[in-house]
């Protein structure tokens, strides 16, 4: 846990896509505040004691047993020789947070079983090895899940979660000291084994492209710990998972390789406040390789084009690890990052403590409406997957939702689950905080009904291929009023709101104008006004001139150590016909507060931006790739929206997006637009049954909600509040 001193700097050689930003070491200063850190870390329990760690390492021993003699079964029975079998092997790997060093008490452990080709996954691994384990005592909780889009077998070994992955690769006998980043070990194996890989190809990769392996792994705590607590935390609802959190927090360390982890925390949020969304985080180039595996690349794949918040895997195949955020999804973590800079900079300037920059995100505070979905069924294994299978939905009724809204009315879903005790078990609640765009100017008594949208959205989820009639989905409106207590703490709601959470930073229209008012003020004063100092202008002329200077530097250095970042050779083959996807335009203007108050480094750094780099594909062939700052869009999906400039998709966009996520997209139901000032903000009444569900089976109960959304009524709300 210990983080490197003034004197145990990184060697300034290359380390990523491009130069390092700054490759200064760190201020007395960053050492009190890491050291406050990392005791706030440890206060919060996230390390585990020194014999859990012990146990983990037995089970991880035990089981590497286990699967060796299982390969050597499997051998003995499809008639090797004795030779062969003794010479039969099979070896664990460990990936994910555990491989990574980030994880906590009680964490599951992420591992892969590597086997010859001749022990197959359906009859040797899901067969002959699930039964090994099933008949040993100090195994419990067996779950396999073959059928899973990278098929698992989970199970608690001792007390440790084990999730457990299969790789038979092309090779008669595993040697223990094999080599899984080598490229030649995805050769001739089929696409679950690719991805079965990926999980420990990706972890090694990241470890070996970071300048300072212990500073990465106390800062990635620290974002983990953060996204979690600000609900942010959660790759299936359309947030970011752990790999995607890693891929984020090693691109810092590789422009920071001599900062320690409270500096990174700092310049993780200014960073990608600043960010445009859609450039891609990438750790390393992206190689096209020589198996032919498709990788992402928006020029050749139309897919690759819709997503939004692409974080690219540094193992190839390279892949977009974050392909499930949406519009609504970015809002929120956009939000989260300007508000990270802004506690970051008061940190800085010692005016705040870490613990603020942790508090917890008031979900039933924030929004006024939000949608309420229980689920249901009658056995503990129907439950856990009617469960798995509602759970990876549920980001489709975000992209429904923006779809059938044309992106006026934006989802925030909670990324866990609640259960009403006072209710029969295997019952579970989601609920989605929902709002309407900023910037959108709502009409006297415009409405939006998203009955159909909801009801689209469960006949897909009735259509799950293991559906059975005890297994049930209701879906209402619910006002922030009317919140059951079950989901608070201990059953009680909160005696009293707190108004700096009730609206998230930027949603209120005094707030926008506010910061527009800011905006005009820095560019005809040439300072920020956002620190409180700056605003005695007249007694401290000499030292703002210094500092914005200094901030203008801050930008311009980023664009010299960014732009001359290329994409490797052998893409540049494609000519224009691949190339016209993405043109540049003048950057997004970001807030004021996004360059933060404490500059002593800022002479040490090459940093940030707000200038538009070289596009990523350019019209005459060559292709520059942005590390990431730069005001560039995609044609068919990015629109400039009045002085916010929001990333906005088209109809087109996120019916594609949509189409990409579903197998199979019936007859779109938009929504409709009705005039009636008598309707509340989200009425919810009945609806009548769904032709499609209700000849499924008659066990579907008949609730139906009717949900209509006021904007009138809401845009009062919101003003009385701000």
């Amino acid at each position: 846990m210990g983080s490197p001193g003034l004197s145990n700097l990184a060697t300034a050689t290359r380390v990523g896509l491009s130069e390092p930003i700054s490759t200064g070491g760190p201020t007395e200063f960053d050492v009190i505040k890491t050291r406050e850190l990392e005791k706030f870390l440890v206060d919060a329990g996230l390390y585990e004691s020194h014999e859990e760690a012990i146990r983990r390492e037995e089970v991880l021993g035990r089981l590497d047993q286990i699967v060796k003699k299982w390969v050597k079964n499997i051998s003995r029975v499809k008639g090797f020789n004795e030779q062969l079998v003794q010479e039969a092997n099979a070896k664990i790997f460990t990936f994910g947070s555990y491989r990574l060093g980030v994880h906590g008490p009680g964490a599951d452990i992420d591992t892969l079983c590597v086997g010859p080709q001749h022990a197959s996954r359906n009859e040797d691994f899901f067969g002959e090895l699930h039964r090994m384990l099933a008949e040993m005592p100090e195994v419990q909780e067996l779950h396999p899940v073959p059928d899973a889009h990278v098929p698992v077998m989970r199970f608690k070994f001792s007390g440790v979660s084990i999730d457990l992955l299969y790789a038979n690769v092309a090779l008669w006998v595993i040697p223990e000291d094999l080599d899984i980043s080598q490229e030649s070990i995805l050769q001739n194996v089929d696409e679950q084994t690719v991805r079965s890989l990926n999980g420990c190809r990706v972890t090694d990769q990241i470890l070996r492209l970071v300048p300072n392996i212990q500073t990465f792994r106390t800062t990635l705590r620290c974002m983990r710990l953060w996204a979690k607590r600000r609900g942010v935390y959660s790759n299936v609802t359309g947030f970011l998972g752990g790999i995607n959190w890693a891929l984020l927090v090693a691109r810092i360390c590789q422009l920071y390789p001599n900062a320690l982890p409270s500096m990174l925390v700092s310049r993780f949020f200014r960073l990608y406040n600043l960010w445009r969304w859609p450039n891609p985080v990438m750790l390393c180039p992206i190689q096209e390789g020589s198996l032919g595996l498709p990788f992402w690349d928006p020029r050749r794949n139309y897919k690759d084009r819709l997503h939004l918040m692409p974080i690219i895997t540094p193992a190839y195949p390279c892949m977009n690890s974050s392909y499930n955020v949406s519009t609504s999804t970015l809002r929120v973590m956009m939000e989260e990052f300007q508000r990270g800079n802004e506690i970051c900079e008061a940190i800085e300037a010692s005016k705040r403590s870490w613990d603020s920059l942790f508090e917890p995100f008031a979900f039933f505070e924030a929004y006024k409406n939000y949608l309420q979905m229980d689920i249901a069924s009658e056995t503990e294994d129907d439950s856990r997957n009617w469960k798995g299978w509602v759970e990876s939905r549920i980001r489709l009724l975000t992209l429904k939702i923006e779809r059938d809204t044309s992106g006026v009315l934006q989802c925030h879903p909670h990324p866990g689950e609640f259960s009403d005790k006072s209710k029969p078990p295997f019952h579970h609640s989601y609920f989605m905080g929902l709002r309407r765009k900023q910037g959108t100017n709502p009409q006297e008594g415009e409405q939006f009904d998203i009955r159909l949208t909801v009801e689209d959205f469960k006949f897909d989820v009735y259509a799950y291929a293991f559906w059975k009639p005890t297994m049930w989905i209701h879906i209402c409106h619910v006002k922030k009023k009317d919140i059951p207590n079950f989901v608070f703490p201990g059953g009680v709601r909160p005696s009293h709101s707190t108004k700096s959470t009730k609206l998230r930073g930027s949603n209120s229209p005094q707030a926008g104008m506010s910061r527009k008012k800011r905006k005009q003020d820095e560019i005809n004063r040439g300072v920020s006004l956002t620190d409180s100092s700056s605003t005695a202008v007249s007694g401290s002329d000499a030292s703002l001139v210094d500092e914005t200077r200094a901030k203008r530097q801050f930008k311009a250095d980023v664009v010299d150590t960014l732009s001359n970042v290329r994409y490797p050779e052998n893409l540049s083959e494609h000519g224009p016909e691949d190339a016209g996807i993405v043109e540049s335009t003048s950057p997004t203007r970001p807030s004021s507060a996004a360059y933060g108050s404490s500059l002593s480094t800022s002479t040490m750094e090459k940093p940030l931006i707000e200038q538009s780099l070289q596009p990523i594909i350019s019209h005459q062939g060559s292709l520059d790739l942005l590390d990431g700052l730069g005001g560039v869009q995609l044609k068919s999906e990015v629109q400039d929206n009045d002085m916010d400039q929001e990333i906005k998709p088209s109809e087109f966009t996120t019916e594609q997006a949509l189409g990409a996520a579903t197998e199979e997209e019936g007859s779109s139901s938009f929504s409709k637009i009705q005039q009636n000032l008598d309707l509340e903000e989200l009425e919810p009444l009945e609806l009548t049954a769904s032709t499609a569900v209700a000849s499924t089976s008659t066990h579907v109960p008949a609730q139906k909600p009717l949900i209509r959304f006021s904007f009138t009524s809401l845009a009062k709300a919101t003003s009385n509040s701000a």
